[in-house]
Formats: structure tokens, sequence, C-alpha cells
């Protein structure tokens, strides 16, 4: 067997080939395009690199062109962690030097001695990698729109409060069309006091609102001209002009957001496993795709339902030590699943009679809400991981048995 190992960079890589005794057979340091590829798989063929009998690669990161590359055919791919790459790094040399061709060096002899401790990539279709682009972009997205209305919030509260209390009964408050139009309209609680009726009516028809457009008008006219504490004049409009700074960014923020997710929306019902996961209670075409995501459609990769839970961070992790035991929840974990999880089960409380019921089971026994629903989450990705492996689509009776959930 021979064995590769890359340490990469942004412009240049080096590589690394090994055999069984830990032999170094040779190094290249290559470039970080076309022609720098090139080089990579001549030297690889070179040393018996062939369809049939690929040379395993091991590498510190999951994505990229030269990732991309290596992956082609059947050539197994090993992400390891660079926290990993540097604790084997110490058990070559204790002087804690560094340097990328001994980086690189490192990465070969860890699949030399350890590939069974370490899983390669798993192999998801294209559909199923473009539909994990989309969806954390997505993802990305509404994080990054959440970030800019927080800071949207935070500079009205400082001059224009008359702003927050008029898009408090609104969902999203900031995020929605007809809240950035007012502010276009009126980036001054002066210039809000002078809105007519009309300019009301005439803002909320831009944003697209077709009913009970007079009665809002009426309310936000209210507001606006009831009393408020203002800043002297000069400051107000310099917070006005800062204000339509930010207003610029979180438009661009919700644009991206609600393109994203008709992309989203458009590619997530051709794939094949799309049905199994939006029969789940609680799963959307949206928050189904993230999962989809973050699990792949490799049906492979995980050995049992345990693998996936502890992957998600749903399954409680045991410290044990002389005679002291603890259970704790999951620190490292995929963040992306874990938080979509969280949703997942929340949105699950009303959908489904069983969940609820078992969500309750778990406060009444004294789990907090998050305990309760991490543990729902738990339960619920067990179950979807026996209905991806056996291609059947969710049951609530045999999800949740409702005479079992009574005698117990």
């Amino acid at each position: 067997m021979i064995y590769c190992g890359i340490d990469w960079a942004e412009k240049t890589h080096d590589v690394a080939l090994v055999d069984d005794t830990g032999q170094l057979l040779a190094k290249r340091h290559i470039t970080d395009d076309a022609t720098g590829y090139e080089l990579l798989l001549e030297l690889l063929a070179e040393h018996g690199d062939t369809e049939e009998n690929p040379i395993p690669v091991a590498i510190e990161t999951s994505r990229g062109l030269l990732v991309a590359v290596l992956r082609t055919g059947k050539r197994k791919v090993y992400a390891i962690n660079p926290m990993a790459a540097a604790r084997y790094r110490d058990r070559h040399s204790v002087s804690r030097k560094k340097s990328e061709p001994g980086d690189a060096l490192v990465l070969a002899n860890i699949l030399r001695t350890d590939m069974h401790a370490h899983r390669p990539l798993p192999d998801d279709s294209d559909l199923g990698r473009a539909i994990a682009v989309l969806a954390r972009a997505q993802q990305d997205s509404l994080w990054n729109r959440q970030t800019m209305a927080n800071q949207l919030r935070s500079l009205l509260r400082e001059y224009y409060p008359a702003a927050l209390d008029a898009v408090a009964p609104w969902a999203n408050g900031l995020c929605r069309p007809e809240a950035r139009e007012l502010l276009k309209a009126a980036p001054t609680p002066a210039r809000a006091a002078r809105l007519t009726r009309s300019q009301l009516q005439a803002a909320l028809k831009r944003a697209g609102r077709q009913r009970g457009i007079a009665a809002e008008a009426d309310r936000l006219r209210d507001i606006f001209r009831a009393e408020w504490a203002h800043q002297p004049p000069l400051v107000e409009d310099a917070l006005g002009k800062q204000m339509l700074a930010l207003l610029v960014q979180l438009e661009a923020a919700c644009t991206a957001a609600d393109q994203l997710a008709e992309a989203v929306e458009e590619a997530f019902p051709q794939h094949p496993d799309a049905e199994i996961l939006t029969s789940f209670p609680g799963l959307g075409i949206q928050l189904a795709a993230r999962i989809l995501a973050e699990i792949g459609d490799d049906h492979t990769r995980f050995a049992d339902a345990r693998g996936l839970k502890a992957y998600a961070g749903s399954s409680p992790i045991t410290r044990a030590s002389g005679k002291k035991s603890s259970i704790t929840r999951r620190w490292v974990k995929n963040d992306r699943l874990n938080h979509a999880g969280y949703l997942w089960a929340f949105a699950a409380l009303r959908r489904s009679p069983g969940a609820n019921a078992h969500y309750r089971r778990r406060r009444e026994i004294g789990d907090w809400h998050a305990a309760a629903q991490r543990n729902l989450f738990n339960r619920m990705i067990g179950q979807l991981y026996y209905c991806l492996q056996h291609h059947k689509l969710f049951d609530e009776n045999t999800a949740f048995p409702t005479e079992l959930a009574t005698a117990a």
C-alpha cells in the first residue's frame, strides 16, 4: 500500500508519499492551479495509482477544487482534523518543529498507522452536494440577515423608538418589506411625524401589502405623532444617515435569503430522499434540505443510528474517571445539523401528537426545555435513519405507539 498526505495552503501544496514501512517514497511542491493538479495526478500514477486501486489521500480540508479533483473515481479522501494532525506531529518530534513538507509526511503516516480510525469523505451524489451548497448558503444568509436586523434595532433604540413600536406587531419585525419601506420614507422621527395618511398607505402598498392598509396606516400615524424623546436635530439627522446605510445592507441580506430559498425549493424536490424527509412532522422543504445537506445521501456513511445521533450532538456522552461519572450533552458535533434539529423538534410539537406527548413526558420527569427538545430530536433522527435505510415514509403510529405510551 502507498499512502499520500497533502498539506494544503492558499497558493501551493506539499505532497508526500510513504509505503507500508513508513519510508518516504516521493515528495513534491505543487501550485494551486490546473498545472499543479496535473502534476499531483501524475505523481500518484507513477507510484501505482489506478482507477481500480487508487491511492488514499489525507488532507486537512473537505472542500475546494483540490479535493474535487482528488475525489474523481473511486479514490478515498480522508479529511483529517487539524487538531488531530497536530497531536500526531508530536509523536514524531518532541522539539515542536513544524514545516509544510513535514506536515504532509505526518498526514501520510496517519493513514499508514490509523486509517481504520478515520472515515473517508462520504460518496454523496452531485445533486446532494449541490443541495448542501444551497441549503448552507441559505442558512448563512438567514443568520446574516438576523445580525443586520439586530444592529439596526440597536441603532433605532438610540434615537427612533417609535419605529420599533410601529413594527412590533409584525412577524420578523424589521426584516419585513413594510418596515424597510417605512424607514426609507422616514429615516428620522421628525420626518415620520410629518407623514400623511396617504403617504403611509403608499409605503405599505409599495411593500406589497394588500389588506388592512387603511387601518394599518392609521395605527402607524398615531404612533409616529405620539410624544417621544428626541436627539438634537443635527445628531438625529446623522443617525438617520447611518440607519439608511445599515438598511441597505439589511435589504441585500433579505434579498439574498429569499433568492437562495427559491433555489432550494427548486432543487430539493428533485432528490430521491426528499419525499422521505418531508414526510416527517415539522420538516418543510427548507429545514429538510438543511438536514440532507449535513447527513448527505450516502446511506453507508453511518454504521448505525448511534453514529448519526452522535454526529448530530443529540445523544448524551458519558465521562467516567475513577469513582466519578457524569452524563452531559455533546459539545463536539455538527453545529449546523444540531441547530436544524432543534428547529425540527420544536416544529414537530404541533404537527405530531406523539412527539408532543414525548416532550411532555420528558418535562414531567424533570428535563428542562432544551434537554427535552434534544431528547425528542435524538429519537426522531433515529427514526429518520431507519426510514432512509429502508426507504419508508414516516408513520405516526409506528414512531409513537399510543398503546405503549399509555401503558408506560
